[in-house]
């Protein structure tokens, strides 16, 4: 696959790289994206060692798609065995907890996959450094691909996929340094695998106007695939059956979900879609594929612009 072009400085084009202010690509891979003040920060898997760890990126941006490099948030470390080189870390998320702590979250793997577990990081800025606390298996689930969020009312969450138990949405402890219990579970529908319903992976939750919208991929490596979205009134359930929110057929535009970014202006609420389209052979020009989501009355579109900008003031898409 030939490396994709690097997209206009302060235009979020899909399937075009993005570069920093130093010019080199940004390495935001996996990414996770949350607004504290006047910026975006977003934590992405550097890809330098290719599919082994090579540091957690973090970058800061005033709109989305102009980039300032911070370095590592979390670095390769000999000494933490969580964190060594030939260990997998993927799908670092962040959430600042009502103590005003940042806590970062991982997906800790060994080299097989065999390992899967959930880390933990923390700092007192959201540019790091962080330092690194543990891993687990939640409640002894193993725990894969990964998101996270925070509710109205501060309580946080987990999302984990656990493949045939199915993707769940934990409650974290008060200070988001451990999980408590599993709040719902969800699964893919039996009668499209016939091996069985197993659980989507890749997830995102947001809140709109007091519906949860949940979001997954399935499983089919690194190819794409056409991504899902549940919805329901309560984390607890019950959940609607799963439906595309790309064109069918599209592969979600050949991409995977990352995360979902609300961007709250003051003109109107605006959701974006941040996704991966991964090239497992040049994971480090792997293109980000970002897009305007329009989500309402209990469903989500994505829709394909050639390049676009966000006004985080207003919220106003162009």
């Amino acid at each position: 696959m030939p490396t994709p072009p690097r997209a206009p400085r302060g235009v979020i084009a899909p399937g075009r790289l993005f570069a920093d202010d130093q010019g080199a690509i940004a390495q935001l891979h996996g990414v996770g994206i949350q607004k504290f003040g006047d910026l975006f920060y977003a934590w992405g898997e550097d890809k330098t060692n290719g599919g082994t760890f090579g540091g957690v990126a973090c970058y800061s941006s005033p709109d989305l798609a102009t980039w300032t490099a911070h370095g590592h948030a979390l670095a390769v470390s000999p000494d933490v065995p969580d964190l060594a080189p030939g260990r997998v870390i993927e799908r670092p998320k962040v959430l600042r907890n009502p103590g005003g702590t940042y806590v970062m979250f991982l997906h800790v793997e060994s080299a097989d996959y065999a390992y899967a577990r959930v880390g933990w990081a923390v700092a007192d800025q959201p540019e790091g450094p962080y330092t690194y606390l543990r891993s687990e298996r939640p409640l002894g689930n193993i725990s894969r691909d990964i998101g996270v969020f925070a509710d109205d009312d501060g309580t946080g969450y987990l999302l984990s996929e656990d493949r045939e138990h199915g993707l769940h949405v934990y409650r974290l402890s008060a200070d988001y340094l451990a999980v408590e219990e599993i709040v719902s579970t969800t699964l893919t529908p039996p009668s499209d695998h016939p091996a069985g319903p197993h659980g989507y992976e890749s997830p995102a939750l947001v809140k709109v106007d007091g519906l949860y919208y949940l979001f997954g991929s399935d499983l089919t490596g690194w190819s794409t695939n056409d991504n899902k979205v549940a919805t329901a009134s309560s984390l607890a359930g019950p959940w609607s059956d799963w439906a595309d929110f790309a064109p069918p057929g599209s592969a979600t535009h050949d991409s995977q979900t990352s995360t979902i970014v609300t961007v709250h202006g003051s003109l109107t609420t605006s959701y974006v879609y941040v996704g991966d389209r991964w090239d497992r052979d040049d994971l480090f020009h792997s293109a980000p594929v970002w897009l305007p989501l329009r989500i309402a009355d209990g469903a989500a579109r994505l829709e394909w612009r050639d390049t676009w900008t966000i006004d985080p003031t207003t919220g106003v898409i162009a």
